[in-house]
Order: C-alpha cells, then structure tokens, then sequence
C-alpha cells in the first residue's frame, strides 16, 4: 500500500499558477532563474561570543567539627587544629554519637 509522493515545489507553482492554465501542464523554468536556484544562499558564520569571566571570590579555610548527620556543631581557625579535634572528642563522648574534624572553606566577605 504505498502512497503517492507530492512533489511540494510542484504544488506550489500550481497554486501560483493563473486561473485559466492546466493543472497538469507545467511551464519549463527560465534559463535565468535556473543557476539562481541551483546556488544555496550563504548564511553568514555565526560569531562566537566570549564567555564573561566570573567574578574571583576568595576563600578562607576554617576546621569544622560535624555530628554523623553532617550538621557543623563547631568551627575553628586553620590553625586551631588540635582544639577542634579535642572538641569532636569531648562531644563524641558526651553524646555517644560520633563526631568528626573535616576542612571548610568559606567565602571571605569585604
């Protein structure tokens, strides 16, 4: 059961078409307009757009003392490593939930 292809281009030239012409007949096309269509248009290069840089924002390293549901309970200095760990210790043993020291880095307000 195979259909019949329509030809688009040839139904638009016969709605274009006078009133008065044949359905069937069509007119061969000029000699002029036939290299016109054999050249496609050249659509210009599109411009490539550079990407905006993303403003630098500065981070500061602090040590952060955690409950096992990763919710921060203390925060310490980089430097004060020691004291947080002595802190995740205490609480570990004052709640008998584990506590851990883990690196958190935080942006630097001006």
């Amino acid at each position: 059961m195979a259909r019949n292809i329509l030809n688009r281009k040839d139904l638009g030239k016969q709605s274009e078409a006078p009133e008065g012409s044949v359905k069937g007949a069509e007119q061969p096309p000029a000699e002029d307009s036939a290299p016109q269509e054999a050249q496609p248009t050249k659509l210009p290069k599109p411009t490539k757009r550079s990407k905006k840089a993303d403003k630098e924002v500065r981070l500061k390293a602090f040590w952060g003392v955690f409950n096992q549901n990763l919710r921060r309970v203390a925060l310490f200095e980089y430097s004060e490593r020691k004291q947080a760990d002595k802190k995740a210790e205490e609480l570990t043993q004052s709640t008998k939930i584990p506590h851990f020291v883990q690196l958190v880095k935080e942006v630097i307000q001006d």
